[in-house]
């Protein structure tokens, strides 16, 4: 196991000083920060997150689970303050609170009559408020606050290696049941009817959403992940009609946000999370600009071939 993981890690190493070298032959100044072995730990953890998130988030928009991603991802800061209290790793008690909030908000869903946007809010809140209470008899919440907001800039190998695997994992289970997800996304009916598993899918892809906030925790933090697990998805649900596209758009988008906003935290000493989300907007918001001018342009033509039919 210790030789695995010190290939693992020596493989990291040369791929972010690989990507470093790369960012570096930017024209000016603009390559300037990637010289630091940190700033290039960050650029690839911030680009694997940006990434993940970015082709998760097509399924979080279509399946119109954005409430569900922000109830996750607040529920697993009683899971963090309890890893703290009893020394144990942050990720472990993130999962472990993380998933516990995905089965009992499905827990409540199917057993009472509460709907789904309830059942959400319910436990985003008791879970929130749970963790804001163990915070609160911490003796220090110094590290618990990166924990909220982000600080990629000071990202260790550990959580680099955690934020790999994790990606890793998401990649091979997407491109390996996509026909599965692509049937349930559209119709969980018919998918149903095709004998396809839908509840295991349901839960499956509630596990992946958790596993990749929580490896998202020290880069954007509790708080912002849930617009990358959002924007990036509606910013290629804009321009795409296939879930394929719609993907590989999604991870683009993603993955620049989370590089122009490692950038300008860097540039302008700001909080990390903050800047690769309003990164991520600020996309979001030309494509809707974008889309917005192409609707215009297409209804003109539309209105100049029917008055030269007439």
């Amino acid at each position: 196991m210790s030789g695995m993981n010190g290939w693992l890690e020596g493989f990291l190493v040369w791929l972010y000083e690989g990507l470093g070298r790369l960012f570096m032959l930017l024209p000016g100044e603009l390559g300037e920060p990637f010289q630091y072995a940190f700033m290039q730990r960050a650029l690839l953890t911030a680009l694997l997150v940006g990434v993940v998130c970015g082709v998760l988030s097509c399924f979080v928009i279509l399946l119109k689970w954005s409430l569900l991603g922000d109830a996750i991802s607040h529920a697993v800061l009683p899971g963090v303050a309890l890893a703290y209290l009893l020394n144990l790793p942050f990720a472990l008690g993130a999962f472990v609170f993380g998933s516990l909030s995905a089965f009992s908000m499905a827990w409540i869903e199917q057993k009472t009559k509460v709907k789904q946007d309830a059942a959400m809010g319910i436990m985003l809140t008791a879970y929130f408020a749970l963790g804001i209470v163990l915070i609160s008899r911490l003796a220090t919440s110094t590290h618990l606050m990166h924990i909220l907001f982000g600080n990629v800039l000071g990202v260790r190998m550990p959580t680099l290696i955690l934020t790999f695997l994790v990606g890793a994992a998401a990649m091979i289970l997407v491109k390996v049941f996509y026909r599965e997800l692509l049937i349930y996304t559209f119709d969980p009916v018919y998918a149903k009817a095709l004998g396809i598993p839908t509840e295991w899918l349901h839960y499956g892809l509630m596990l992946l959403v958790t596993a990749t906030i929580v490896a998202s925790l020290e880069t954007v933090g509790i708080i912002l992940v849930v617009a990358m697990l959002i924007t990036p998805g509606a910013t290629a649900y804009l321009f795409c009609r296939r879930l394929t596209s719609m993907i590989f758009v999604a991870a683009f988008s993603g993955g620049m946000a989370s590089v122009v906003g490692l950038y300008m935290s860097f540039i302008h000493n700001v909080s990390s999370g903050g800047a690769i989300v309003l990164a991520s907007t600020a996309f979001f918001l030309v494509a809707v600009a974008f889309n917005q001018i192409r609707q215009l342009l297409s209804g003109a033509a539309a209105v100049e071939r029917g008055v030269d039919s007439v």
